[in-house]
This record gives C-alpha cells, sequence and structure tokens, in this order.
C-alpha cells in the first residue's frame, strides 16, 4: 500500500483565491454597512431594525455582525426529491446538476423554423424533453406562457412542468399568491406540508433589482418561502457597465452584497431557511447595449461567484448552455459548450439557462438536447482517471507484450463501458458510411431527436386526486386573475 497519498478524483478548477474571496466578502459587508439597501417590504424591514440595521425610510444599513451570525443558520445543503419523493439531488460542496432557464418570450419552433411567442403547449413538450434528457437534472419551464390569463401564467406554467416532468422543478413566481398556489400543488402531490418541508420538490427561483433594491414582491416571496421552508435562489442580475461597476471585481462585490442582504432577511423569518446563493453577472455589449449571455466574462464571474459560494459553505446557482445567437448555430453550439465545462469545473450545484438563445429571449428545444449531449461529454471528463493497480494494468500489457494488440483481452471487455463515453448525436462514422446514411448535419440529427421524444417518450400522469385539486387551485387562480384585469379597465 502506498501511505500519505494524495488523490484527485476528478478534474481541479478555481478562479479565486481565498486571499480574494475574503477581499470580495469583505467589500460586499462594507456596502452594506456603508452605502445600504432599500427594502420595499414593510415586515423586512420591521425584522432588520428589530435586529440592529440601522433603518432611514426604505433605506436600510445592515452591520457586519448581523450578516455574520445569519450565516451561520444558513443550511450548507439542501435535498431536493422529484416528483415520485425520490430525492435525487443534493445541493452540497461541489456536486453538479444541469438544468434549463426559465421565462423566455419566444420560442425558436422546431417545426416551423421560426421565433414566435412561448405557449402553454411548448411549456408541456419542453418538460417531456427534458424528462427524455439523461443529462439534465432539474427543469425550469423555459418559456413564459403567453396564452393563459396574465394574472395567473404562473400557476399554469408550474402545473404544465409538473404534469410531464419527473424530474425536480426551479419555478418563478409572480407574486407571493403564485407561490403559495404553487406550494399547494406540491402539498397534495406529497401529501402534507410537513412532507413537503422535508422532502421539497421544486425551488423558487427570486431576484432582488440591482443596484441595492430589494423590491415588495421579491421579499414577500423571500418570506413566504423562508417561513415554509422552501428552498429559493435569490439571485441578482448585474449587468456590467450598467447597473454595476464595469470592473469585474466590483460587479462581484455588488452581487455578494445583494445576496446578502437577502440572506439576513431570510434568516431573521425563520433559522435555517433553505437558501441558494446566485448572480447571473454580464457585461452589457457597448455596441449593441445587449447583456450578454454567451460572453467570457459571464462565465468567468460565475465561476468566481462558484468559489465564493463554496468559501461560505452555501449551495450555489449558476448559468450554462446559453447563447446569444439568433438560431441553433455554429455560435451557439460553441457558446454553450464552453459555458457547460466552465461551470461543471467551477463546481456549482445548480447549472440552469440550458437552451437559451438570443441573450434569454428565445427558448429552443434543439439547444436543449444538444446541451444534454455536451453535458455528457462533460461530466465523463469532469469524472477524472481512476488510478489503482487495476486501471494501470500492468499485468494485462505484460501478457500482451510487444507486438500485441488489447482488443480482444477480457480487460479491454469489462472496461471499456465504463472507461469511455458514448455518443447519441456526435457522428463519429467513417466518411463513406455517413454518406450512405444521408450524409445527416448534426442540426438535422438533433431535430431528429427533438421529433422522436415528443412523439414516443412518455411521463406517467400524477395521481387522479393531484390532478382534480391541481385544476381546482388554477381554476380559482383564473377566477381571481380576470377580477385583477377588470379592475385595471
Amino acid at each position: 500500500m502506498r501511505t500519505n497519498l494524495t488523490n484527485y478524483a476528478t478534474t481541479q478548477f478555481r478562479v479565486l483565491a481565498d486571499d480574494q474571496i475574503e477581499q470580495i466578502f469583505l467589500a460586499a459587508l462594507e456596502i452594506l454597512e456603508a452605502t445600504g439597501c432599500r427594502f420595499h417590504e414593510d415586515e423586512a424591514k420591521e425584522l432588520l431594525k428589530r435586529s440592529g440595521a440601522v433603518l432611514d425610510g426604505d433605506s436600510a444599513r445592515i452591520p457586519p455582525s448581523l450578516v455574520k451570525e445569519m450565516l451561520n443558520h444558513v443550511p450548507p445543503r439542501i435535498a431536493l426529491g422529484n416528483r415520485d419523493g425520490q430525492r435525487t439531488m443534493i445541493l452540497e460542496s461541489h456536486r453538479i446538476y444541469y438544468g434549463t432557464g426559465s421565462d423566455c418570450p419566444f420560442i425558436y419552433d422546431v417545426k416551423s423554423g421560426q421565433r414566435r411567442p412561448f405557449l402553454k403547449k411548448d411549456a408541456e413538450e419542453a418538460a417531456q424533453i427534458v424528462d427524455a434528457c439523461e443529462n439534465l437534472d432539474f427543469h425550469m419551464s423555459l418559456g413564459l406562457v403567453s396564452d393563459v390569463p396574465t394574472y395567473s401564467y404562473d400557476r399554469h406554467q408550474a402545473a404544465a412542468m409538473l404534469r410531464n416532468t419527473v424530474k425536480p422543478l426551479c419555478l418563478t413566481a409572480m407574486s407571493r399568491d403564485g407561490l403559495s398556489d404553487i406550494v399547494e400543488m406540491y402539498y397534495l402531490l406529497r401529501g402534507a406540508r410537513d412532507a413537503f418541508e422535508v422532502n421539497p420538490g421544486f425551488i423558487a427561483y427570486l431576484e432582488p433589482t440591482t443596484p441595492l433594491l430589494h423590491s415588495k414582491a421579491a421579499l414577500e416571496k423571500l418570506l413566504f418561502a423562508a417561513e415554509r421552508r422552501i428552498p429559493a435562489i435569490y439571485t441578482p442580475g448585474p449587468m456590467l457597465g450598467a447597473t454595476a461597476p464595469v470592473t469585474l471585481a466590483g460587479a462581484l462585490a455588488l452581487a455578494v452584497a445583494e445576496f446578502l442582504a437577502g440572506m439576513v432577511v431570510a434568516q431573521l423569518k425563520r433559522r435555517g431557511a433553505p437558501l441558494i446563493m446566485g448572480g447571473v453577472l454580464s457585461p452589457v455589449d457597448m455596441h449593441s447595449m445587449v447583456f450578454t449571455y454567451g460572453s467570457p466574462e459571464l462565465h468567468l464571474l460565475s465561476c468566481a461567484l462558484t468559489d465564493i459560494a463554496h468559501w461560505l459553505k452555501i449551495p450555489m446557482f449558476s448559468a450554462a448552455g446559453c447563447s446569444d445567437s439568433k438560431v441553433f448555430d455554429e455560435q451557439a453550439a460553441a457558446e454553450a459548450a464552453l459555458s457547460i465545462m466552465a461551470a461543471g469545473l467551477s463546481g456549482a450545484n445548480l447549472i440552469h439557462d440550458v437552451g437559451f438563445l438570443e441573450s434569454a429571449l428565445i427558448a429552443s428545444p434543439e439547444m436543449v438536447v444538444l446541451s444534454n449531449e455536451v453535458i455528457g461529454m462533460v461530466k465523463r471528463f469532469l469524472s477524472g482517471i481512476q488510478v489503482n493497480e487495476e486501471t494501470l494494468a500492468l499485468d494485462v500489457i505484460r501478457e500482451v507484450g510487444p507486438g500485441g494488440n488489447f482488443l480482444a483481452h477480457e480487460h479491454t471487455a469489462q472496461h471499456f463501458r465504463r472507461a469511455f463515453w458514448f455518443p447519441t448525436l456526435m457522428d463519429r462514422s467513417r466518411f463513406e458510411i455517413w454518406r450512405k446514411a444521408g450524409a445527416r448535419t448534426m442540426g438535422a440529427r438533433v431535430r431528429e431527436r427533438v421529433a422522436d421524444i415528443l412523439a414516443s417518450h412518455k411521463v406517467p400522469t400524477l395521481p387522479e386526486k393531484v390532478d382534480s385539486g391541481i385544476n381546482k387551485i388554477l381554476a380559482a387562480a383564473d377566477k381571481h386573475s380576470s377580477a385583477n384585469q377588470t379592475s385595471l379597465v
């Protein structure tokens, strides 16, 4: 045996050293104490005031001691169950999981090849596609449904996802009431509120407003999530050069400050509230004024923020599989592949936005399916190289000897399926075989795979009692939505 053995089981990667992380963290504490944030919600302001923050109207300055005290209560680990109750995702340390993004207003229609508004049917099909993609671990809606009542769209979106995939979900809600209705769907599924709290099936996606604003709607949802122990992401979206400093370090400090402000409020509401650190930080392109989703800075900043989350021992929400391209093309594939690799190397826990085009405006089922293949490659790369007596194969090399071959050896038959990654969409055939099979491009193969999933992949239906309960929730929300719309006319 070997003693004092250092063994890298997987690949190693970091952007920031611990000293740099500490500098950024201390800068964030300075922002919270010296500049402060605005909180547009009364309960949040009262919680802060009672705990030692200095309030002036809606502005609050939060002392570093309160931030550090509340950090001690944030769980370093969140377990998430799928629709059937199986705990399939453990958000901790460097465990990585990939999923789609949410709320694109448009979709690139695979059949027509046109950009059009995203519909409820698209949300159902997106969930079905993700359910069939073996390398995608969770699902967000991909798009923003536009053909349902405006004030209840979030419930319809959640129901479409819940009915069409077994995988854990990350959900958006437009209000506290919307989030309340969605969690009621899960209480029906789990059987009780307590059962959901110990085995949640979805994560709530919440956002402050950069710079340093926390809206009434965001805080109401954050407080409700903390009260009900709904795992919640609180994810700033700084636009470098517009709503955040143009320098990467300054944008990181601002984003960390915004997350920490929300963290304090959530923990003051309920100690131990499950919270996930997030942040989509990217430059504004100074030529087009577009918030970029394919820039190297976005992925560098995401990796750096992940280093900070690891340092704080808080689960992390990152981004990958997205592009600024307007169509599913070579640019989209290149940007998706780079981002998927970078996010995986960083060790972020929830890696979302798979399937985004046009800087998060277009949902692309083709991008989802291609990214699923790339994620498979990346997961194999990240698994590293096992070094032991069996894998060194010295006895096998001795048996085969000079001039021999290993193809027929039993060692090859025993290990090749575990040692190698096998593609489903990437083509490795010889040219003549590829040409005789129709000379199909990757784009053609992806479109065929999307069509095949939608035609043949079946997702088990929900229990009748749960399904009918969801219909009642949707009907009540639609009725309330109609009343809201009438009152605005």
